[in-house]
């Protein structure tokens, strides 16, 4: 695993701790009931996903995990656009660990045009 994959990796992890402890004070707190359970889903499949494609039997098979973990990572960053938009959070709750997601899209975007890109050129 390359530096570059092995601090990816532990960004998504981290990120997916934020939003499991997010996930447990929003449910203590009873808030946000019915989006906790998509949020957290979402939110741990990102790095889960990445992770599998250090696995990857062919370069197809690595190019569709960090796919699969952008649209995961989109839809956690709905979802916590959904809390903050209800006030289930408060704009600096949310703009600490929506920031996080940003950093973790973009790094994934430029993962898989990266992948593209030398895909194109084997």
């Amino acid at each position: 695993m390359s530096d570059f994959s092995k601090m990816s990796d532990e960004k998504c992890l981290l990120f997916a701790t934020r939003i499991v402890n997010l996930c447990r004070y929003l449910d203590k707190e009873k808030k946000g009931r019915h989006i906790v359970d998509q949020m957290m889903r979402s939110g741990m499949s990102i790095g889960a996903n990445y992770s599998e494609a250090e696995c990857a039997i062919s370069d197809n098979d690595f190019l569709a995990k960090p796919y699969i973990s952008l649209k995961e990572c989109n839809e956690t960053l709905y979802w916590l656009r959904l809390l903050k938009n209800v006030n289930d959070i408060d704009k600096r709750q949310f703009e600490s660990i929506f920031s996080d997601g940003e950093e973790i899209k973009r790094m994934l975007v430029t993962i898989i045009k990266t992948k593209h890109k030398n895909m194109a050129t084997s």
